[in-house]
């Protein structure tokens, strides 16, 4: 396919400065097969990523992971950021973190944190994270962000586990001090897919926490800014997933794969370009996996006469393969798609799955089994 004319330069970019992770959460959307230590861009590399990226007009630098923290050249990296003029977000679990950490870090020129929680409750919390005491330390390290003078946003991951929890997160990162929380239903990839059993709540509690997580937008305005992500599979239209497939954002994977969104790497057949072999440039305006599905050419019916293909860009396409096993198919989260079957009878499932008092999870990190068709 040739490449799209009039393709705009990228504004963001999610920099995944490495797999590792001391948290184990089962809606983890990195890949099964994680990238090892041995295998990341150096330093050197980093820098040359950012560099290039601020030379073709990204103004967001998102510092993600596995953990980031995990890096010690994390000061560093940010330290080369702010000097090319990229806003950076750090996104983190927080541990690894400590309050001379985050201080050195704030004076390179850190700009924003954002940090994760798992649940309202510490022993859920802690249980969904894989990790006992992580609920206690993610307090300590949203106090040490405000020290520091960083603006905070929280970030919460909903599911079936913590769905009757949803406002009391919200309350939580007012009280920690948040000037935005993010309140997410979980994304069926990676290990979310994985544990879709476990984790996808019935339409009954998604219905309730979206009601009382919307409720609060009145209740904290001019206080916090509430973002919230509604779950897929109770929807009657898809999401424009990352806004459309390569139109806004680039993903540099740790070993330096350059993707088009987070998940694009479990679709067959797509050729990634790496940095060590190309520029960002050239990667964004001319590697065959960024233009595979930019703009609408590429879409199928219903997608190509209906009138919401500007809006929706048809879905999300990670989920139209995940469900289809056709990454131009019709996300079959639509009601138009011929497979909305699909999304409907894993919904009426999970509607009939009893919640169980702590859910069993595939960690991320443990041996995975072959998700079910």
């Amino acid at each position: 396919m040739n490449a799209p004319v009039n393709i705009p330069n990228p504004v963001g970019l999610l920099a995944e400065l490495t797999h590792r992770c001391p948290l184990a959460c089962p809606y983890c959307s990195n890949p099964l097969e994680l990238d090892s230590r041995a295998d990341e861009l150096d330093t050197a590399a980093w820098i040359k990523v950012f560099t290039e990226a601020a030379e073709i007009g990204v103004l967001h630098a998102h510092l993600s992971g596995g953990e980031p923290a995990a890096r010690r050249d994390l000061t560093e990296i940010v330290a080369h950021c702010a000097s090319v003029g990229l806003y950076t977000n750090l996104i983190t679990s927080g541990i690894g973190l400590t309050q001379e950490r985050i201080k050195a870090l704030a004076d390179a020129g850190l700009d924003h944190v954002q940090l994760s929680i798992q649940d309202a409750e510490a022993k859920s919390a802690d249980h969904i994270a894989g990790y006992e005491g992580a609920f206690a330390r993610k307090q300590s390290v949203a106090a040490w962000v405000i020290a520091a003078g960083l603006p905070l946003t929280v970030n919460a991951v909903i599911h079936r586990a913590n769905a009757e929890r949803a406002g009391q997160m919200v309350k939580l990162a007012v009280a920690l001090g948040a000037r935005r929380v993010e309140i997410a239903h979980t994304q069926y990839y990676g290990w979310g897919i994985v544990n879709r059993a476990a984790l996808m709540p019935t339409k009954a509690q998604a219905d309730a926490a979206i009601a009382e997580v919307e409720a609060l937008r009145e209740v904290y305005a001019g206080v916090i800014v509430i973002d919230h992500v509604i779950p897929d599979y109770h929807a009657r239209h898809p999401k424009a997933c990352m806004g459309g497939w390569a139109k806004r954002t680039l993903n540099v994977t740790p070993t330096g794969k350059v993707l088009p969104c987070h998940a694009a790497e479990t679709i067959p057949g797509l050729e990634f370009w790496n940095v060590r072999d190309h520029s960002l440039r050239d990667v964004w305006f001319a590697s065959p996996a960024f233009n595979a599905f930019r703009g609408t050419e590429w879409m199928k019916e219903p997608c190509r006469s209906c009138p919401r293909k500007e809006i929706d860009f048809g879905g999300c396409r990670c989920q139209a393969f995940a469900l289809t096993g056709d990454a131009s198919a019709a996300d079959p989260v639509c009601h138009l798609s011929p497979d909305h079957d699909k999304v409907a009878a894993i919904a009426a499932h999970a509607n009939e799955e009893e919640a169980a008092a702590e859910i069993a999870y595939v960690y991320r990190g443990a041996k995975a089994p072959v998700p079910a068709e």
